[in-house]
């Protein structure tokens, strides 16, 4: 049950970046083609006001179809039309007309032009796959010569609209952070372990509920605010937890510290907890705080996976799952405020300037903005190559340090 809620966390996450897009395109005149929760294929859908809404069988976040996120060129109708054209050269006559225009820059003529290509297609004998085919280029050349059409807007709209799926995520880890101060967090508790943590140092160590912990790589600890303060400065090395036991004084096995919600960790949850609840002003004041720390961190982190020295930092999806799993299973809170970093992380990681991550679109509208023209198909195609590389390679070393983490080693 702990996994489906941190999984099903995560694809909210995912949702709401998408919702934030969706219902600003809207406001700013961009009328999205299709909003599903979870990915297409459909497993039910309607159509509303030209909108399809559906849900998708993969159930993982949310899609929108903005139109026409890219100028269209000649070699889109190639694409397209190549398998339609080969099965019947009468549609070569209407396929050329609007490369012709779509060539010279003259769209709103190609718009004309395109229910004429339709009929053509509606009448010649092509087989399933090509008539679809045909019939898919027609939608996105109908989307990219549209006067809503995502490429020949103004460059706020289109940052506007980009931008708002990463703040989204952003608001609502504030948010999330926010709700937790005002529930109430810990602010002390005793040195007797009440709980560990599964598949933490601590349980590795063999840390038990009842021990009570007397001191942290042999330096004594007279409070948990003292056990706290020489875990967290551990910076990931292995560390010595000693325990008064039945009466008996314990050495642990030494132990790696591992990195969480932007603190190091051992695993294990204290007795005589005691919480503090804030008003919703300074809860919103010292979510903001802890927003600002985490992001400063998440930043110095993607600084050292860039100089190479920040590897380990790295995690996959299946490491995210893991650790919101084993939050649940030890309080709420813990789950909530992992869930805003991970909400936080999305965001930030999403800004990155690589296509096709938010960060490019936002950095290719500016430079088409500056430059008063948009960017054709095949250059984002050649540039999302990159991005697309970048973020495999990241999710491929981030699943080696789960795996590795998981698996003990």
């Amino acid at each position: 049950m702990s996994i489906l809620i941190a999984i099903l966390g995560l694809a909210f996450l995912v949702l709401i970046h998408e919702a934030g897009h969706f219902f600003t395109a809207r406001a700013v005149g961009m009328r999205p083609r299709r909003f599903y929760v979870g990915f297409p294929p459909a497993i039910a859908k309607t159509t509303r006001n030209g909108i399809e809404y559906g849900i998708g069988s993969i159930p993982l976040g949310g899609y929108v179809k903005i139109p026409g996120m890219h100028r269209p060129a000649p070699s889109d109708l190639d694409t397209y039309f190549g398998p339609a054209l080969f099965h019947d050269t009468s549609l070569v006559g209407p396929v050329e007309r609007i490369k012709r225009l779509v060539a010279a820059g003259d769209f709103e003529a190609a718009r004309i032009e395109l229910p004429r290509l339709q009929q053509a297609v509606e009448e010649a004998d092509l087989p399933p796959s090509a008539a679809r085919a045909a019939a898919r280029g027609l939608d996105e050349l109908a989307d990219a010569v549209g006067a809503d059409a995502y490429w020949r807007q103004r460059t706020w709209k289109r940052v506007s609209v980009i931008a708002a799926g990463p703040l989204t995520n952003l608001v609502f880890a504030v948010l999330l952070l926010a709700i937790v101060y005002m529930i109430g967090i810990p602010y002390d508790a005793s040195r007797r372990v009440d709980t560990v943590s599964p598949s933490s140092p601590a349980a590795s160590a063999g840390l038990r509920p009842g021990d009570v912990i007397v001191a942290v790589d042999h330096a004594p600890t007279m409070t948990f605010k003292q056990v706290s303060k020489a875990i967290k400065s551990s910076d990931g090395a292995r560390v010595v937890v000693s325990v008064i036991r039945r009466g008996q004084y314990l050495d642990l096995p030494p132990r790696k510290t591992v990195k969480q919600d932007g603190f190091y960790i051992y695993g294990f949850r204290p007795s005589g907890l005691r919480y503090k609840s804030y008003g919703p002003l300074s809860a919103f004041r010292l979510a903001s705080d802890d927003t600002w720390n985490v992001s400063k961190g998440i930043g110095g982190s993607l600084g050292r996976i860039v100089g190479g020295s920040g590897r380990k930092d790295v995690s996959s999806p299946v490491g995210i799952v893991d650790q919101s799993s084993q939050a649940v299973k030890t309080d709420y809170r813990d789950y909530l405020q992992i869930l805003a970093v991970i909400s936080l992380s999305l965001a930030l990681l999403n800004l990155l300037p690589l296509l096709p991550l938010d960060g490019g679109h936002i950095a290719f509208s500016l430079f088409e903005g500056i430059r008063g023209r948009a960017v054709g198909r095949a250059v984002y195609e050649r540039v999302s190559a990159i991005g697309i590389a970048v973020v495999l390679l990241l999710f491929f070393v981030g699943l080696s340090n789960d795996i590795g983490r998981l698996g003990g080693g």
